[in-house]
């Protein structure tokens, strides 16, 4: 899988005017509206019997991609991992030096790179990818998951864990099992009016008892909808924190990192 709009690909040479700058074409690119051609009630994380009972059809499902990284000091190990319901179809990685440190807001330009060098491994076309890495909840609404969503003209999610800037409609703490929030453009968040809606918090595991779980942070990245980018993550995640298509990959990624360290 190669870049659509190879424009877009992040440079980590560039100053960080430049990359600024691109981050701002990016998201005046990025399609922030449904624009997909499955159904998203066909996105699933279980298998065929149980989801065509619920789906009332035996329609093929989509493939969804999930994304994430592991490090050995100065690499990255990037991985992409594509399933189809519960069935994981091809799994791809890709091990490439880090060029630059972490800066807050810049990840993509750390870490994008190497993960474009994964889907070059890809033989699937995902009709989804999930990111470990905010989408448009981010400060010039460019994170990772719309930056590479764009770069690949592909439908994309940003699951974050930690929140990057805007602001909750609700305190956050100790909430049940499948509540969510808005999360609201403020003063941090560039070309979006205060109150724009640019992500959600999404509990999406939580116990009866202590250990509290925190929600996680879903944002479109590319081609999807606030509100349906959130419904998806709901979709994905089985029982987990994290949905099933980021959480195989983050395994996937600690496997391919164990082989090389």
């Amino acid at each position: 899988m190669e870049p659509v709009r190879p424009e877009f690909v992040p440079d980590p040479d560039a100053s960080r005017a430049e990359m600024e700058a691109l981050q701002r074409e990016v998201a005046a690119a990025a399609v922030w509206e449904d624009d997909f051609e499955f159904a998203p009630e066909r996105v699933s994380a279980r298998g065929d019997s149980t989801f065509a009972e619920a789906a009332g059809d035996s329609t093929e499902r989509p493939l969804v991609a999930g994304v994430d990284q592991a490090f050995l000091e100065d690499r990255a190990v990037s991985v992409a991992v594509v399933r189809r319901g519960d069935e994981v179809v091809e799994r791809a990685h890709a091990v490439t030096d880090l060029e630059i440190p972490y800066i807050p807001g810049l990840l993509s330009f750390r870490e994008g790179g190497p993960i474009l060098a994964a889907f070059a491994e890809l033989d699937a076309d995902p009709d989804l990818v999930v990111f470990d890495g905010s989408g448009r909840i981010h400060f010039r609404q460019a994170g990772l998951a719309t930056h590479l969503g764009a770069t690949l003209d592909v439908p994309s999610i940003g699951v974050a864990k930690g929140l990057l800037c805007g602001a909750p409609d609700d305190d956050l703490d100790e909430r049940p099992e499948g509540w969510r929030t808005p999360i609201r453009a403020d003063d941090s968040v560039e070309n979006a009016a205060d109150g724009t809606v640019i992500g959600h918090a999404l509990q999406s595991r939580q116990y009866d008892t202590r250990p509290v779980v925190n929600p996680i942070y879903v944002s479109p990245g590319h081609r999807v909808a606030v509100g349906t980018a959130a419904d998806l993550v709901g979709r994905l995640c089985d029982g987990y924190k994290l949905p099933e298509p980021t959480r195989l990959a983050d395994a996937y990624a600690d496997d391919v990192k164990a082989e090389y360290a």
